[in-house]
């Protein structure tokens, strides 16, 4: 009858999987409700935009990780080099048993004599230390490379008598090509060199390697914004001459080497970037054999480079 929760069938037995055993008590009104917007889909966990958000994140603090911490230059004639650039080494590696040659001599005698802690390990663990690259029984580790400010090494170039050269490297990731860029940028004049915050190789390792130590000499300034940074050294009157493969003018006809500069060299693969192409006053080519399409970045600044030298050196004896 009604109004008997006795009677059989008047409510569910205990353990059923239909819901409530004895009404919803408003439950599924409460369900109903609506849980906020929907967060973005870099915020969704399991979405593929917010894997790539959280993939790019972790690569950019491995990044700044590597920048924090301490660096170890491998091989003989870097740690050579490097020590006698007087680079801010805090200590020497030396493996047990190394062959004894007088680079290792040099090493060894210049690290006592600076002060520069001197530690035998065995070579398993300086394969360790300096990551399997070949380091040859020696391996120098240095502190975080210090950059300077771009307008400090514009100033500084301008304060030096001769007419400022800065290079600039837009998007050059590979740190053997930034230490290459390096050591021909010092040994043919230039007063600094220019990197962006993002998209670029840094000081690591590597670099300094392929520096040999050129980079204790010569500043190294991180821009935020490339682009903005060279519109304002062309308002101070330089010439931002762009390296391109498609350039307007030879390197045989640049008539600006003696100009105030700033050589802007961009990646192997795609060159310039388009903001920077059109910041530049003048881009220039370097002619080339049918068949080659490209020279490696590092290698084409060096040629660009020395033909800047000797146009200044030539207009230094009329």
């Amino acid at each position: 009858m009604p109004g008997n929760s006795r009677r059989r069938g008047a409510i569910r037995k205990p353990g059923t999987k239909k819901g409530p055993v004895a009404g919803s008590g408003g439950q599924k009104s409460k369900g109903l409700q609506g849980k906020g917007p929907t967060p973005r889909a870099e915020r969704r966990p399991g979405h593929p935009a917010q894997r790539k958000a959280a993939a790019a994140a972790k690569a950019e603090q491995a990044r700044a990780n590597r920048r924090e911490g301490p660096e170890l230059v491998a091989g003989r004639n870097p740690v050579v080099e490097c020590l006698r650039a007087e680079v801010p080494a805090t200590a020497l590696y030396v493996a047990l048993g190394v062959d004894n040659d007088d680079r290792v001599s040099e090493a060894v005698h210049t690290a006592a004599d600076r002060g520069i802690s001197v530690l035998e390990v065995p070579r398993h663990e300086l394969d360790r230390l300096t990551g399997g690259a070949v380091h040859q029984g020696l391996g120098l580790q240095v502190p975080p490379y210090s950059y300077a400010d771009p307008e400090d090494v514009a100033q500084a170039a301008e304060e030096s008598g001769d007419a400022p050269l800065l290079v600039a490297l837009d998007g050059v990731t590979d740190p053997r090509n930034l230490g290459a860029v390096i050591r021909s940028s010092a040994a043919f004049g230039a007063h600094g060199v220019l990197l962006p915050q993002r998209r670029s190789a840094g000081m690591t390792a590597v670099a300094w390697r392929t520096s040999a130590g050129t980079a204790a000499r010569l500043p190294v300034a991180v821009a935020t914004n490339l682009t903005r940074t060279l519109r304002a050294l062309a308002k101070d009157g330089m010439m931002i001459v762009g390296l391109d493969a498609d350039g307007s003018t030879s390197v045989d006809d640049l008539s600006v080497a003696t100009s105030p500069m700033v050589l802007v060299v961009g990646s192997e693969g795609r060159g310039l970037s388009r903001l920077v192409r059109e910041t530049c006053d003048v881009t220039v080519s370097i002619p080339m054999a049918t068949g080659v399409d490209s020279l490696n970045a590092s290698v084409a600044a060096s040629v660009l480079l020395a033909e800047i030298a000797r146009r200044r050196r030539a207009a230094g004896r009329t």
